[in-house]
């Protein structure tokens, strides 16, 4: 399961700065509503998971590109339907 942190806890695990983190989304490095989003106007959370593959792989984009199309296609916007049954059995 995917899970959205604060800039205090994404900072921790990579040991990243909230300043590079900040440059990382300005430069477009991160990307909106993969690698972050916005709450609101005060909010940001990121998605620590996707981050760390970013670090990993940031030399090896195709890599890193498998790693959100898995997110993306596990998000419950992106499964498939279940038919609902109509009628009596």
């Amino acid at each position: 399961m995917v899970q959205f942190v604060s800039k205090q806890e994404a900072t921790q695990s990579p040991k990243l700065s909230g300043t590079t983190l900040r440059r990382y989304r300005v430069q477009g490095l991160l990307i909106e509503g993969v690698h972050w989003v916005r709450v609101n106007s005060r909010c940001i959370r990121y998605n620590l998971e996707l981050i760390k593959d970013w670090l990993h792989n940031r030399h090896d984009p195709a890599a890193h590109q498998r790693a959100i199309e898995i997110y993306q296609a596990s998000l419950l916007s992106n499964q498939r339907r279940i038919p609902k049954r109509s009628g009596h059995q």
